[in-house]
């Protein structure tokens, strides 16, 4: 990034803060490398950038820089950029469906129009959540053209975020039930204090009294307070407005746990101090019943050692009794307010996490107390797959028929108190609700890109109407939470693949055949049985075209060719029936293997059909033939689908056959070939049926009209060889077998002529 623009945006933050009142700014600046966008097709055509903004920063801004490769006319388009905190965006740009039971929160969004070399835009955020920040940037919709490298001139754009800090390092601490004095003189120089807020706390109460304005007699408060960080996605502050009152009031509920809170207030004058009074107040919640420091966890862990060093740890979910105990599990109709159920957090691979409830799967629940779960995804590591919950009933001893199990998950802090009437939702989290009955045992929630925090699971049985004929009843359902890499692993028309942003690892489906979505659920472009099978059967049966050129380089006596031209043909069948979507597909071998031999063979095929055209002496056609394989071998293995793969030996293959054609008319003195038969009946058409294919090759071939166009270009090669071949030398008999016999040994000829007139 140029210098001058870098500090076209510092110097203004710098100007703005640097003179807080009696606090300390200091600044950082971070930046990711320029990386190239692609159009959208899947998740994986997006560029996902991760930045960690430090503790105690009051704002970040952003500079967004969108550049156009030189040399194209690339005209205008929209890159689109979204960003999110705690975990990668979750987006749907080609507005797809979502597999059922999936919900997520759109990411917020900016569009980006470029029409000169370069578009660089700030985008600022004021007291943003610390930790993990995403930032994902891609083009419009993919348009399905199949672009061959080299052949293309599309245009490339670029693009580098880079963000900018601004934070306190000396932020005063509000303790509970202590008072602080504070000053604040302007909207741009707000008052910044923070206050942990431990487990177990129901509720924050804040406090602001004795407010004075220098210059003003009027007693009431010109503040404005705002509690909590910026994440622009869920509602993650609450703003109150003190203004016009003496003292100013608020009340948090379901704090986040074991996390520091940010409180902001702000003055509506301009140059004008205002002077107030601050306190807080925690209330401590519920808790659950204290065993002591051991209490019964050397019982679970002895029940529980044979699994956990055994290695096979999927006992754990499974229910475990002792002789003599009824269960490891404490009593839960106990006096207990609420009860923990201890989870055993078991990390499968990447993005692959298993939680088992000890003593479970089946949780007994009951109307006296909530189940809380803990389930700790408190690292961005765990943030790239898809937390799955699924939730089913059992059994109930209730006679009311009406009697349910609420279920409700929150990051960061737990609802601990459920209702028929309530929603799942926090301080600053809107929650999941779910429920199970009678008439719906089981239920399933599926959160792509789970925010990186510790989720609670909130379990209780609910009785609407008479609570009477609930009692003690209580209710046994069956717990499964786990973190899988993609949504039932994509499906049967999807491939769920890893993705890597620098160090950062997620994962993604792509899907086949036309399906779409997150989970390759979306039928709605879906291709049917029947349009798969008659892809697959074009697109391998039309290499059955090379049946004559065999037939014809057999009968000339060109075995060689004749060898390359079987190679090619079998692989790129094979190589064609293993590349297919959905249901028809045939792999006899890896597909990287099949792919490397199609490749080869079609390249080689274009080698040895020029040299032969060339009529040199076989000694050096035949070495030729063989250096040219082994450096086609060595540039596939470099670069499979690099543009000088098969424009290189075309065009050595073409040398050579020019200048022999030249030795040969030069030194006879006419052209050659010399009948105008050889070039009106061979040569043109052989020529202009490979221009044909090459162009549909390059041109035309999108993801929709590959299997037909493709197809086409099998034909189209295959038939230019039979043209192309030259005939057969006179010496040689038809099918290279000769028709005299000496005794029981084959005779033929062994004169050869290098220049043979045809």
């Amino acid at each position: 990034m140029d210098t001058i623009a870098a500090l076209c945006v510092v110097l203004p933050m710098l100007i703005c803060h640097c003179c807080g009142d009696g606090l300390t700014y200091v600044s950082g600046f971070y930046s990711k490398t320029p990386q190239k966008l692609s159009k959208y097709s899947w998740y994986g055509s997006v560029r996902l950038y991760h930045f960690t903004v430090p503790e105690d920063t009051v704002i970040v801004r952003w500079l967004l820089t969108v550049s156009k490769a030189a040399g194209y006319n690339c005209g205008n388009h929209n890159i689109s950029i979204h960003f999110r905190s705690g975990a990668p965006p979750v987006i749907n740009p080609i507005d797809t469906e979502f597999p059922n039971e999936t919900v997520y929160s759109p990411a917020h969004n900016l569009t980006l129009s470029i029409q000169s070399g370069q578009n660089t835009t700030i985008f600022n955020v004021t007291n943003p959540v610390s930790g993990d920040w995403f930032v994902a940037a891609h083009l419009p919709e993919d348009d399905g053209k199949i672009e061959h490298k080299g052949f293309s001139s599309t245009c490339s754009y670029y693009f580098q975020p880079q963000m900018f800090v601004r934070r306190v390092v000396d932020m005063p601490i509000l303790e509970s039930s202590m008072r602080l004095r504070q000053t604040v003189s302007s909207p741009e120089r707000p008052a910044a204090l923070k206050i942990y807020v431990p487990g177990y706390t129901s509720d924050l109460s804040l406090y602001i009294s004795d407010c004075t304005t220098d210059g003003i007699q009027d007693a009431n408060c010109p503040l404005m307070l705002t509690l909590g960080s910026t994440s622009l996605q869920r509602p993650s502050v609450r703003l109150v407005n003190c203004t016009g009152k003496v003292s100013c009031f608020t009340t948090l509920s379901t704090p986040p746990w074991d996390t520091w809170i940010r409180i902001s207030i702000e003055s509506i004058y301009i140059n004008l101090t205002s002077t107030f009074s601050i306190s807080a107040n925690l209330t401590a919640g519920c808790k659950p019943k204290s065993l002591g420091i051991m209490g019964d966890f050397l019982t679970k862990l002895s029940v529980n050692s044979s699994n956990l060093l055994g290695g096979n740890t999927s006992l754990l979910v499974r229910n475990i009794s002792l002789p003599g105990n009824n269960s490891v599990n404490p009593d839960p109709f106990g006096s207990t307010c609420v009860r923990n159920q201890p989870i055993f957090k078991e990390e499968l691979d990447v993005a692959s996490v298993r939680f088992s409830v000890i003593g479970g799967p089946n949780i007994t629940v009951s109307t006296q107390a909530p189940t809380v779960f803990l389930l700790d995804l408190n690292s961005f590591t765990n943030s790239g797959g898809t937390l799955n919950l699924d939730l089913r009933l059992n059994q109930t001893t209730s006679i009311n028929g009406n009697v349910r199990v609420m279920a409700c998950l929150t990051p960061r802090s737990p609802l601990l108190a459920l209702n028929t009437t309530q929603s799942c939702a926090t301080a600053f989290s809107p929650g999941y609700l779910l429920y199970v009955n009678v008439t719906s045992p089981k239920t399933l929630l599926r959160i792509p890109f789970p925010e990186a925090a510790v989720w609670y699971l909130t379990l209780q049985m609910l009785c609407p109407g008479n609570f009477s004929e609930c009692g003690n009843a209580t209710s046994t359902v069956m717990v499964s939470t786990y973190l899988s890499a993609c949504i039932d692993d994509c499906g049967t028309y999807g491939e769920c693949r890893l993705l890597r942003s620098y160090s950062y690892l997620y994962a993604s489906c792509v899907c086949k055949a036309g399906w779409r979505g997150w989970g390759c659920t979306d039928d709605r472009t879906a291709q049917t049985y029947a349009h798969q099978l008659t892809a697959a059967l074009l697109l391998t049966l039309s290499n059955l075209l090379f049946v004559p050129p065999i037939v014809v380089a057999v009968y000339r006596c060109y075995i060689v060719e004749a060898s390359v031209y079987l190679f090619t043909m079998f692989f790129s069948t094979f190589y064609h029936a293993c590349d297919q979507p959905g249901m028809t597909v045939l792999c006899i071998m890896d597909y990287d293997t099949l792919q490397y031999c199609d490749f080869l063979g079609s390249v080689s095929s274009i080698w040895v059909t020029i040299l032969c055209m060339s009529r040199i002496k076989d000694t050096y056609k035949y070495t030729l033939f063989m250096l040219g394989t082994l450096l086609i071998a060595m540039s596939m293995q470099l670069d499979r689908r690099g543009l000088w793969n098969m424009l290189g030996p075309i065009l050595c293959a073409l040398l050579a056959m020019v200048s022999a054609w030249i030795y040969r008319g030069v030194k006879r003195r006419q052209c050659y070939p010399t009948t105008w038969k050889r070039w009106v009946f061979y040569l043109l058409p052989g020529i202009a049926t490979a221009i044909v294919g090459l162009s549909v090759y390059i041109f035309t071939e999108t993801d929709e009209n590959y299997y037909y166009t493709h197809s086409i270009w099998h034909v189209m090669v295959a038939s230019s060889v039979v043209f192309l071949l030259p005939p057969r030398e006179r010496h040689e008999e038809p099918w290279g077998w000769s028709q005299k016999f000496c005794g029981y040994q084959i005779c033929k000829s062994e004169r050869e002529e290098l220049y043979t007139v045809t």
